[in-house]
């Protein structure tokens, strides 16, 4: 791994995704909020936004998964026209659901609306009951997924990609417009040793949920790992740069010591008011305006 790049900040995007326990005012969040919010991190200098993708969670798992997700390419479509500099990230999409070349055009659309700004991360799929109502495969969905890994890298930022893969095949079509990026980021997600093998192998970083930084720099030990390929992760709590500054920095060299390259910042915050002074203040502290 490249040692070479500083720590970078980015915005874990609330209202978004609606997770059990979030704070009451996201219930309610609305666009505008976002916009400020985004605005707010652009101006700053974190490096990227998220937001992730289901097409629906089962009732059964809303207790454990939430019940919202916004779709990623209408909000950062939006965001993209509020913001200059500060990247978009989806945390995931879902691979299985959808063919290279729909990412590939979607996405790259996005890269020019963008200004070259998108980063794709990506993942399996974990809830079959979706897949099932929506008619995608699953029982081979991680081999499916490699696949569609590949072709993606293979199609991104070429006008006329070729393929010829075990599920997916195309060559002689024209995709216009296509991304802009010369080489546009894909991110694994996931929360097994499995995942970042496939992020080492397939793409260029790892981008795992619910994994610690203790956990993640015992598997990062394990697998060799491609130049500057990016960790991103969370800290193991949420920072509190306004109440506790000395806590937060050390939380975030503690986090960076295990392997981490973007830490993705969570708060605890009651409004969105309160969330953009905590992005103002962690930015002082972890020098996110100086990030690249």
């Amino acid at each position: 791994m490249s040692t070479t790049k500083p720590l970078r900040l980015s915005v874990a995007t609330p209202v978004v995704t609606m997770l059990p326990g979030a704070p009451a005012w996201e219930r309610d969040g609305t666009i505008d909020d976002l916009a400020r919010i985004a605005e707010t991190a652009d101006r700053l200098g974190y490096h990227h936004l998220t937001c992730s993708e289901h097409i629906g969670v089962p009732a059964k798992d809303v207790d454990r998964r939430g019940a919202r997700y916004w779709d990623p390419l209408a909000t950062f479509g939006y965001l993209a026209a509020r913001t200059k500099r500060i990247r978009f990230a989806t945390n995931v999409l879902v691979l299985p659901y959808h063919h290279p070349l729909e990412i590939a055009k979607r996405y790259g659309t996005l890269d020019v609306v963008s200004g070259g700004r998108v980063i794709l991360g990506v993942g399996i799929g974990t809830l079959e009951e979706e897949f099932v109502v929506i008619g995608a495969p699953f029982d081979d969905r991680g081999a499916r997924g490699d696949d569609a890994l590949r072709a993606l890298r293979a199609s991104l930022s070429q006008s006329v990609p070729a393929y010829h893969g075990p599920y997916y095949s195309f060559d002689g079509l024209v995709v216009d417009p296509c991304a802009v990026q010369d080489r546009v980021p894909l991110w694994v997600g996931g929360r097994t040793l499995r995942s970042l093998r496939r992020a080492a192998a397939l793409a260029d970083g790892w981008c795992p949920f619910n994994v610690t930084p203790i956990q993640a720099q015992t598997w990062l030990g394990r697998v060799e790992l491609p130049a500057d390929f990016e960790v991103i992760l969370s800290p193991a709590e949420s920072l509190d740069p306004i109440g506790q500054p000395g806590r937060t920095q050390d939380v975030l060299a503690q986090t960076a010591a295990h392997g981490v390259t973007i830490i993705s910042a969570k708060f605890a915050h009651q409004s969105v008011g309160g969330y953009l002074e905590n992005l103002h203040a962690l930015a002082e502290i972890g020098g996110a305006a100086s990030c690249s």
